[in-house]
């Protein structure tokens, strides 16, 4: 291999960076969000969605409009907007399971429920495109149901309304993968992750408010008393709220850095990192059973994208 087209020494410690800041933004926004729904007694899952979708409609719009991080792409049709805007509801829908799980079961068993996005992805894309994977595809998403069964029977804090919520959240994260590809398939109206976020952010917030002040009515006199009762939670909240946009961020920057093999390695240890740093500081239970649930499901979703890419 030439000089020319080999990676530089800069171009490796870039990358490696980057791949720091989304390994700590993705793990640290988790673990943030486990922290304040459960120890700070901060019940507002909805509320907190709607900080994050703030944090990220103002990041946004600094990143693209003055930074100039990507180019900006503007909406050309009011029916691309109510694309963006359906978008933007599954996406909320996502999101709020998402922490409302995170109330109710341990990170640990949150992340493994959630390495079964595969086989709802290729669910829904058989379900509403009728795309058709090879049967290998198919056989390798058995051990990431399985695994899940299993860890679900070796969960000491086992929950079943957390569950639900989070099949739920997972499911619909499947969904809006999928239903994006279908909203906006065509190349006038396809736009990167970053500027799809910047617009999604705002209408989620615009369903987000309402929601919580219907849903958790007594969120803003709760929030002020917790927040003088612990001092450090406004700044945990910001924190949160900015590390839910930088996972987005650098999650996009990954991407384009790196090659989809190594951004689905990435991902697949990224759980297994977030699994173990969860249990390490929550230290809640976990059972043999309940780790051999978990491994097989991330050998299964290996199994998966390896059988994706070879058969596709």
């Amino acid at each position: 291999m030439s000089s020319s087209s080999s990676p530089s020494s800069t171009q490796i410690f870039f990358i490696s960076f980057l791949i720091i800041l989304w390994y700590s933004s993705n793990i640290g926004v988790l673990l943030l969000n486990k922290l304040l729904l459960t120890n700070y007694d901060f019940k507002f899952p909805i509320f907190l969605t709607m900080c994050h979708m703030s944090a990220c409609a103002i990041l946004s719009y600094i990143s693209i409009v003055f930074l100039k991080v990507v180019p900006l792409q503007k909406i050309k049709s009011r029916s691309q907007f109510f694309r963006i805007a359906t978008l933007s509801i599954v996406f909320c829908g996502s999101v709020v399971g998402g922490n409302i799980s995170l109330r109710y079961l341990p990170v640990s068993f949150n992340q493994a429920v959630g390495a079964t996005t595969p086989f709802f992805t290729a669910l829904f894309a058989y379900l509403m495109t009728f795309k058709r994977e090879a049967w290998v595809t198919y056989c390798a998403l058995i051990p990431v149901v399985t695994g899940v069964v299993i860890a679900s029977g070796g969960e000491p804090s086992f929950h079943l309304y957390g569950f639900i919520m989070c099949i739920s959240a997972t499911a619909a994260r499947a969904f809006k993968s999928v239903l994006q590809g279908i909203l906006l398939s065509s190349e006038g109206e396809k736009l990167n992750s970053m500027n799809l976020l910047l617009y999604m952010s705002p209408v989620a917030i615009l369903v987000l408010l309402p929601a919580a002040l219907v849903m958790e009515p007594d969120v803003i006199d709760v929030t002020i008393s917790l927040a003088l009762k612990h001092r450090f939670m406004w700044v945990l909240l910001l924190v949160n709220s900015t590390m839910a946009y930088a996972a987005n961020l650098t999650n996009f920057l990954v991407t384009k850095n790196t090659s989809a093999l190594t951004l689905q390695v990435l991902g697949n240890a990224k759980g297994a990192v977030a699994v173990v740093i969860s249990i390490l500081l929550f230290r809640n239970p976990v059972t043999f059973i309940g780790i051999a649930g978990y491994s097989m499901t991330v050998m299964g979703v290996v199994a998966y994208g390896e059988a994706k890419r070879r058969y596709q």
